[in-house]
C-alpha cells in the first residue's frame, strides 16, 4: 500500500546551554506553533497502525494533513510527554483540525461519523462560539472577559436554581451574591455595635437607646449587591461577552444546551469549554432539614430578624455567620460534630472557638441533628432545642453532578463531585476546563478562582503560558476577632516537614485601640512557622482586629521566600498590629511545647 499523503511537519532543536526549564518551555511553543500553523496537525509514529488508519482517513477525505512522526525525530519521547500535557492523552495519534484538540483514532472516527469532523475542517463556522463558559461566578466571569479582551468569541451561561426556600440572585456567583460581599458587611455592621460599646471609653456620650435594625442592614446590603450584578452584566456587555441566563447541560460533544426559566431549550456550540459552577450548601438529609432550615444562600436577604439561631456545623461559614449574628445582639448557639474549622490550624482555631465563646455564641459541642420539626431541633442525644431559626453550614457540594458531563466523558470524584485537572485546569477532556471551588485538590477561594479563571484564558487564546500557583494563598476567617493565615497549618506543617525540622515563634499581643477600652489583653495572638534549616516561613497565623490587611502584604513576602532573619531585620510600622512580629516577647518554642 502507498503511504498515504501528507507533509513532513519539522521540529527545529532548542539552543544549547538552557536549562531544562526553559527548554521543556521553549519545546512547548514550538509544539503549539505547530497547532497553532497547520489546518490539520497529527502527531504520530510511522509504524503505529491506529496513525496509519487516521492518515488514511485524512487521505480519503482530499484533507492535506502536516505530520510529526515522534519516532523520528531526537526528541520524540519529550515531544510525547508535553504533548501529554497539553492535552492529558499520552498515545498517538494526536490529532488538531483548526488548532482543536480532536484526540486519538477512535475519537477521531467517532467525529467523522457524527459529522463534528467535517465542521472543523470547514474552520472558524465550525462552532457557535471559540469559548462557553458555565457559571457566572468571579472565577467563569474573569475568565470569559479576559478571552474576549483577546478577540475570541465568547458566551457565559449562568443560572441560579433556587434554594429549598426559594432563594435566588442575579450574576456574579456565591462570592458576591451569597457569600465574601454580604458577610463582610453584615460582620462590619456587628464590629460598629462593638465600636459603639468601646466608644464611651473614648469620651463619647449618648443617651439614646440604641439597637440594631436588621431590615435596614439587609437592604442596604442587597442593593449593593444589586449595583455589583448590574456592572457584571454592563461589563459582559462593553466587552461583546454574550450572557444568557440559562441552564446548561452538555447533550454531545461541543454541544452545550441551555434552558432558560420558562423551560425554553436552545443549543449552542463552542470549540472550548470552562465549567466554572461553583458549589452550593449541603443538607443534613434528615426529615424536616429542607422544610425548616436555611442556609448562607437564605440568610443575607431574609426579609426578618432571625432571632434565636441555632448555627449547624463548624466550618467557616458557619463560625463568621454565629460570629456576625451574635454581635447584631442575637442569641446565638453553634452545634459543633467535632473539631472547628477543618482544615486550618487547629490552634488557632480553637482560640477562634474560645473568643466567640467568651463573647456571647454558645457551643453543644459533639452533637449532630437528627431531625427538624416546626420549631424543634432533635439532636443526636435526643436532646430538644428550640429556636427560632436554624442555619446549615456544614460544607458544600460542587455543581457538577447534573450539567451532563458523563455524556462526553468528563471525570469526576464519585464521592465529592469535585473534578480531577492537570496543571493546567484541564479536564480528561482536552477541550473541556475547570476553575473555582469545584477543582479536586485546590482551594476554595474566590481570589483563586478569577486568577486561575484569567490564566487560563491567556494560556488557551493568548501567547503566554502562566499557570496559576495555589501554593501560600492567603486567606481570612471574618470571625468577631479575624483570624489570617497564609501557608501551612501546624498540624500540616508536621505532617510535609516532621517536627524535628520545625520551629514554631509565637506570642500574645495588644491592640492599641483595645487597650484605652478595656479589652483583654491576653487574646490576640499571631504565630509563625519555619523551617528549622533554612529559616523560611512555612506557616503565618494571626488573630486580631483587621487580621486581613495584615496577612496580605506578608503573603507576598513569603511568594519571595521570607525567613525570620528577614522579618527581624523589617522595621515595623508603630503602632499597629503588624509590628506584632518586633515585639521582643515574642518567644521561641518548639511546635511541642505550642499552647
Amino acid at each position: 500500500m502507498s503511504s498515504p499523503p501528507g507533509r513532513r511537519a519539522r521540529l527545529s532543536s532548542p539552543g544549547t546551554g538552557r536549562s531544562s526549564s526553559e527548554t521543556r518551555e521553549e519545546l512547548r511553543r514550538r509544539l503549539l506553533g505547530l497547532i497553532e500553523g497547520n489546518r490539520v496537525m497529527i502527531f504520530s509514529k510511522s509504524y503505529c497502525p491506529h496513525s496509519t488508519r487516521v492518515k488514511e482517513l485524512f487521505s480519503s477525505l482530499g484533507v492535506e494533513c502536516h505530520i510529526l512522526e515522534l519516532d523520528q525525530v531526537d526528541d520524540g519521547a519529550s515531544v510525547q510527554e508535553v504533548l501529554s500535557e497539553i492535552t492529558n492523552q499520552r498515545t498517538v495519534p494526536n490529532i488538531f483540525v483548526n488548532k482543536v484538540h480532536v484526540g486519538g483514532c477512535e475519537q477521531t472516527f467517532q467525529a467523522h461519523q457524527s459529522g463534528v469532523l467535517e465542521k472543523l475542517l470547514q474552520g472558524d463556522s465550525a462552532y457557535d462560539y471559540d469559548l462557553i463558559v458555565i457559571g457566572g461566578g468571579s472565577g467563569g466571569l474573569a475568565c470569559a472577559q479576559e478571552a474576549a479582551v483577546l478577540g475570541k468569541k465568547v458566551m457565559v451561561l449562568d443560572f441560579v436554581v433556587p434554594s429549598p426556600q426559594g432563594t435566588s440572585w442575579g450574576l456574579g456567583g456565591t462570592c458576591v451574591n451569597v457569600g465574601c460581599i454580604p458577610k463582610k458587611l453584615m460582620h462590619q455592621a456587628a464590629l460598629l455595635g462593638q465600636a459603639l460599646i468601646d466608644s464611651r471609653k473614648f469620651g463619647w456620650e449618648y443617651n439614646q437607646q440604641v439597637k440594631h435594625n436588621w431590615e435596614t442592614m439587609t437592604e442596604a446590603i442587597q442593593n449593593h449587591i444589586g449595583s455589583l450584578n448590574w456592572g457584571y452584566r454592563l461589563s459582559l456587555r462593553e466587552k461583546a461577552v454574550a450572557y444568557v441566563n440559562s441552564y446548561g447541560e452538555f447533550v454531545e460533544h461541543h454541544k452545550i444546551k441551555a434552558t432558560n426559566r420558562k423551560g425554553q431549550e436552545t443549543c449552542y456550540t463552542a470549540a472550548k469549554f470552562v465549567i466554572a459552577t461553583g458549589e452550593r450548601p449541603r443538607y443534613l438529609g434528615i426529615q424536616g432539614d429542607k422544610e425548616y432550615c436555611i442556609t448562607s444562600d437564605d440568610l443575607f436577604s431574609l426579609p426578618y430578624c432571625p432571632g434565636k439561631t441555632l448555627v449547624v456545623g463548624a466550618s467557616y461559614v458557619a463560625l463568621e455567620c454565629a460570629g456576625f449574628l451574635a454581635g447584631l445582639g442575637l442569641d446565638v448557639t453553634v452545634m459543633v460534630r467535632s473539631i472547628l474549622l477543618r482544615g486550618f490550624d487547629q490552634e488557632m482555631a480553637e482560640k477562634v472557638g474560645s473568643y466567640m465563646e467568651q463573647h456571647g455564641v454558645k457551643f453543644l459541642r459533639k452533637f449532630v441533628p437528627v431531625m427538624v420539626s416546626l420549631g424543634d431541633i432533635w439532636n443526636s442525644f435526643y436532646f430538644l432545642f428550640t429556636p427560632s431559626l436554624v442555619l446549615l453550614a456544614i460544607g458544600r457540594d460542587s455543581c457538577t453532578r447534573k450539567i451532563g458531563l458523563e455524556k462526553i466523558g468528563v471525570k469526576i470524584n464519585e464521592k465529592s463531585g469535585k473534578i480531577p485537572v492537570n496543571d493546567v485546569e484541564q479536564t480528561n477532556v482536552p477541550y473541556v476546563y475547570a476553575i473555582g471551588d469545584i477543582l479536586e485538590g485546590k482551594l476554595e477561594l474566590t481570589p483563586v478562582a478569577i486568577q486561575a479563571g484569567k490564566l487560563l484564558a491567556r494560556r488557551l487564546f493568548g501567547d503566554l503560558m502562566p499557570e496559576c500557583d495555589y501554593v501560600n494563598v492567603p486567606t481570612t476567617v471574618f470571625t468577631p476577632l479575624e483570624y489570617g493565615c497564609c501557608g501551612l497549618s501546624e498540624e500540616k506543617a508536621i505532617e510535609v516537614h516532621t517536627k524535628e525540622n520545625l520551629e514554631v515563634y509565637h506570642t500574645l499581643f495588644w491592640p492599641l485601640e483595645w487597650t484605652v477600652a478595656g479589652r483583654d489583653n491576653n487574646t490576640c495572638y499571631a504565630k509563625i512557622i519555619c523551617n528549622k534549616f533554612d529559616n523560611v516561613l512555612v506557616g503565618f497565623h494571626i488573630l486580631g482586629p483587621n487580621a486581613g490587611e495584615v496577612t496580605q502584604g506578608f503573603a507576598a513576602a513569603m511568594k519571595c521566600g521570607l525567613t525570620k532573619q528577614l522579618l527581624d531585620d523589617t522595621i515595623g510600622i508603630h503602632p499597629t498590629c503588624g509590628e506584632v512580629w518586633k515585639e521582643k516577647t515574642f518567644l521561641k518554642l518548639t511546635s511541642v511545647d505550642v499552647v
